[in-house]
């Protein structure tokens, strides 16, 4: 099985998992993801309760097994000023 490694960001009351968005559109989950995350330029910040799921569980289904590269802050991240994602309407 490969391995692909993320980067996670925590504070002392959330965590999110780093990740080009060219990356949720080749896993095709680009629609799953919700408002809970955020974004900032090619990148998005996956809320770590619901949508880093949804991102393992594609990456699994791929057969690539993710690693995880955490970095912890005591103060609140600025993930949380970052824009919020913002799902497309679903058809």
């Amino acid at each position: 099985m490969k391995t692909k490694t993320f980067n996670v960001y925590t504070d002392a009351g959330h965590g999110w998992v780093k990740v080009l968005f060219k990356t949720l559109i080749e896993l095709n989950i680009w629609q799953d993801i919700t408002q809970y995350s955020y974004v900032r330029g090619e990148y998005c910040f996956l809320e770590e309760d619901c949508d880093a799921a949804t991102l393992i569980n594609a990456l699994r289904d791929k057969g690539i097994e993710p690693r995880w590269k955490v970095n912890h802050s005591d103060k609140q991240s600025k993930i949380r000023s970052y824009a919020r994602y913002i799902p497309p309407v679903k058809l």
